[in-house]
């Protein structure tokens, strides 16, 4: 490929080389180290590919040799520019290119995320804009190690973040903290998930008590006073751990009282009421094969576009097509191309078969079942029944687990009332 692209841009020809003595002059070409390729005998002829420079050296070795040369293809950019030499528009087109070519090359045109799964590429976007990290900067004003630094600062799930510039692109890789995901808006989750939330120097007390009816099956205390043991019986809001310890006397009576977080797994045996339905009709996509495309142009803000879907059809599904363009595998520009194709469609109103919606009622049991899993619950077994009549599809029953069943509680705390003992004074009658 290399060698293919230094002969073009130095130029080579194809030539025939028939008369007297045509192996003589190969022998010369040799002697003299003229580099000759692609050599195919044709009749007493020979013709060959020879460098635009070794081709200026062969006319004293032609004519001591008695042959005759004949030019059959010019190939290379010295003929590409000679063919064209009076076409000014056409190099100051190339010039421009080149020019643009080497102003774009000093910015950044893209911002490209990989690992992150926790925050969007558009919320971390949007804390780089706030930083004056975003496209369309200086190459020369960006600071990778400081990137680097403001995520971590920012973020404290993210464990460990890479900046490079690979050609026009800003490349980011990060590594998140799987540990600390949780829903958003809960404080207390919040909190947990953070490796530098703040931690009090006195730790809150909290008792573990029962979120739901069940038989213990298994307990593991780590901390805190248990209060119930494997085969017990509990209802919901039942204290399982308490956080409150008695100091007791040598004589066995209570004097006091630690405090401290209840830290357990208590496991029992409860069950989960199931139900399902879902109706007996559906509305279905009908097309039509009426479709309509809109190709467009894109950059930055500015839009280019060529036909129109816009309210094309009562109902219409659009999809989307786009691409930036880039020159290499890292270099890219500005510029995004694509297109929109809008397909027609209407709504028939269709009803389910008793299979298809006995499949689809088990199908969602399953997706449910899978859930329960996913969360660390053990199905032991299960009543759950799938009834269909004319009117009505649904399943229902009760789904036997085995499960963690506690959840924090602050702890009652209590006062001991101390008794001043009266000291009686004895005198002599």
């Amino acid at each position: 490929m290399i060698r293919s692209m230094i002969r073009y841009l130095r130029g080579y020809v194809r030539i025939r080389v028939e008369g007297y003595s045509p192996e003589r002059f190969l022998n010369l070409c040799s002697f003299h180290q003229i580099f000759i390729w692609g050599l195919t005998p044709v009749g007493n002829a020979y013709e060959m590919y020879m460098t635009l420079s070794g081709f200026r050296q062969i006319k004293p070795y032609a004519r001591k040799t008695h042959t005759k040369v004949l030019i059959l293809q010019k190939t290379g950019l010295p003929f590409f520019l000679r063919r064209y030499r009076k076409r000014k528009l056409l190099f100051t087109g190339v010039f421009l290119c080149i020019v643009l070519l080497k102003v774009y090359s000093m910015f950044i045109w893209d911002v490209h995320f990989e690992g992150n799964e926790k925050w969007t590429d558009e919320t971390l976007i949007e804390f780089l804009a706030s930083k004056n990290v975003s496209p369309f900067m200086l190459k020369s004003r960006v600071d990778c190690p400081q990137i680097v630094k403001d995520i971590r600062e920012e973020y404290q799930d993210i464990v460990w973040v890479s900046a490079s510039v690979d050609g026009s692109r800003l490349k980011i890789q990060v590594k998140e903290n799987e540990d600390t995901f949780w829903e958003e808006g809960d404080p207390a989750k919040d909190a947990e998930g953070s490796e530098e939330a703040p931690v009090s120097e006195e730790a809150h007390p909290t008792d573990l008590v029962a979120t739901e009816d069940g038989v213990i099956t298994d307990i593991i205390t780590r901390s805190g006073v248990p209060q119930v043991h494997a085969g017990d019986t509990v209802k919901a809001g039942d204290i399982l751990v308490l956080g409150r310890i008695d100091v007791t006397d040598d004589s066995g009576e209570v004097i006091g009282y630690q405090y401290e977080q209840s830290d357990a797994d208590v496991f029992a045996d409860t069950q989960i009421e199931y139900s399902d339905s879902m109706p007996l009709t559906y509305e279905d996509k009908i097309y039509d094969g009426r479709e309509r495309a809109q190709v467009y142009l894109r950059l930055s803000d500015w839009n280019l576009m060529a036909g129109t879907i816009k309210n094309s059809y009562d109902h219409s599904e659009v999809y989307t097509y786009e691409r930036q363009i880039k020159l290499g595998e890292n270099f890219y520009l500005p510029v995004h191309y694509g297109y929109r194709k809008a397909k027609s469609y209407s709504f028939e109103t269709k009803r389910y078969t008793k299979e298809e919606l006995r499949q689809q009622l088990s199908r969602n049991f399953n997706r449910f079942c899978e859930e329960l899993v996913e969360k660390g619950v053990q199905i032991k077994e299960n009543s759950v029944k799938i009834l269909i009549d004319e009117n009505s599809a649904a399943a229902s029953g009760m789904i036997y687990v085995n499960k963690r069943i506690t959840q924090e509680a602050d702890t009652e705390i209590l006062t001991i009332e101390r008794k001043e003992q009266d000291e009686s004074i004895g005198t002599d009658d």
